[in-house]
C-alpha cells in the first residue's frame, strides 16, 4: 500500500525545504514519489523546482483552492488518479494557512483502498513560534494532529528558547515525535501512524486570507527585489516572485518570509505562468503590488 504524507506549517516555516529534503532522500532509497503542491496563487512556481529530479508528470500543482476545505475534492481526485507504481509514496504540501486538523479529517475520506491512511508532518519555525499575534491559533492548529513535528530555523536561537518551544509542542501534541530535518529517518516515514490526538476546533475563518498576483517585468538589478518587498505593507506575510534580472538569460526566484527575511536564488527552468509577483496576507491587492513594483523601478532611476 502507498503512504500519503501531508506537510503543513505556517507561512515561511520551511515546508518546501523539508519537501525537497524528503524527495531527494526517497529517490535515493529507490522510492517513486508523487508530489502535490497547494498554494493560493501560483503553486506552479514551486512545482517547477522539483522537475530537476522528477519527471514533470509526477508533480501536480493545485492553485487557488484551499485543500482543507474548498479544494479537498480536487485533491482527492488528484490522489486517486495517481498511477500505481512500485515503491510509490505521495507527498502533499499544503498552503501555509491551511486548517491542518480539518485537512486530516476530510482527506482520508474517499481515497482508494490502495492508499494507507494519511499522516501529517508539521514544520515549526523555532524562532517565530507563537510570535504570530492574531495568527497564533492557526499555528497551534497546525501541530495538533501531526505524527511528526520538524523544527526549523534553529540558528541564532538559544538553547532555552529551543527547550521552551519543544515543551509547548509536547503539551499541545504529546503523541508526536519532534525532530529536525537532519534527524528524520526517511526509511521509517511510511511507518508513521496517523495521530489519534483530539484537537481543538479552529475558527475556520482564520485559515483564509487574501492573496493576489500580478505580472512582473524584467528588473534592472537584484536590488529591485529587496525594494519591492520593503515597499509592501507589513500586513502581507508572504511574498513570492519570479522574473528575469537585467540581461540574464535565466529566471530568478525570490521570496520573503513573515519575519521579513528575503531569499533570492536561480529558478529552475521557465515559469509556466510567466514572470509573476504574488503575495499572501491582509492588504494583498493588485494595485498594491503594482505600486510596489513601480516604486522599486523609480528608486533605480
Amino acid at each position: 500500500m502507498e503512504a500519503i504524507i501531508t506537510i503543513v506549517g505556517f507561512l515561511g516555516a520551511g515546508k518546501t525545504t523539508l519537501l525537497k529534503h524528503i524527495v531527494s532522500n526517497v529517490i535515493a532509497h529507490k522510492w517513486q514519489p508523487f508530489i502535490v503542491l497547494n498554494d493560493y496563487e501560483n503553486a506552479n512556481l514551486d512545482a517547477v523546482q522539483f522537475t530537476e529530479n522528477l519527471d514533470p508528470k509526477w508533480v501536480r500543482a493545485l492553485t487557488g483552492s484551499c485543500i482543507c476545505c474548498s479544494g479537498i475534492d480536487q485533491l482527492r481526485n488528484y490522489v486517486n488518479r495517481i498511477p500505481e507504481r512500485p515503491n510509490g509514496i505521495t507527498l502533499i504540501e499544503a498552503n501555509g494557512t491551511s486548517d491542518a486538523c480539518a485537512l486530516m479529517e476530510f482527506l482520508g475520506v474517499g481515497l482508494e483502498a490502495r492508499f494507507l491512511p494519511p499522516i501529517q508532518i508539521s514544520v515549526v519555525d523555532v524562532k517565530q513560534w507563537q510570535k504570530r499575534a492574531q495568527h497564533n491559533d492557526l499555528e497551534i492548529n497546525q501541530v495538533q494532529v501531526s505524527s511528526l513535528i520538524v523544527l526549523t530555523h534553529l540558528e541564532n536561537t538559544t538553547e532555552n528558547r529551543q527547550k521552551q518551544v519543544i515543551s509547548e509542542l509536547e503539551a499541545l501534541n504529546p503523541f508526536a515525535k519532534i525532530t529536525t530535518i537532519n534527524g528524520i529517518d526517511i526509511e521509517k516515514l511510511p511507518e508513521l501512524n496517523p495521530s489519534k490526538y483530539k484537537a481543538k476546533k479552529l475558527d475556520h475563518s482564520k485559515a483564509h486570507w487574501s492573496s493576489c498576483s500580478v505580472d512582473l517585468p524584467v528588473l534592472p538589478d537584484e536590488s529591485c527585489i529587496y525594494n519591492i518587498c520593503k515597499a509592501l505593507p507589513k500586513s502581507i506575510l508572504r511574498v513570492k516572485g519570479c522574473t528575469k534580472i537585467g540581461t540574464d538569460d535565466g529566471y530568478t526566484y525570490f521570496e520573503s518570509t513573515p519575519s521579513g527575511d528575503v531569499f533570492v536564488r536561480p529558478f529552475n527552468g521557465v515559469p509556466i505562468s510567466g514572470s509573476k509577483l504574488l503575495t499572501i496576507g491582509p492588504g494583498s491587492a493588485p494595485y498594491v503590488l503594482k505600486e510596489a513594483i513601480e516604486s522599486s523601478l523609480n528608486f533605480i532611476k
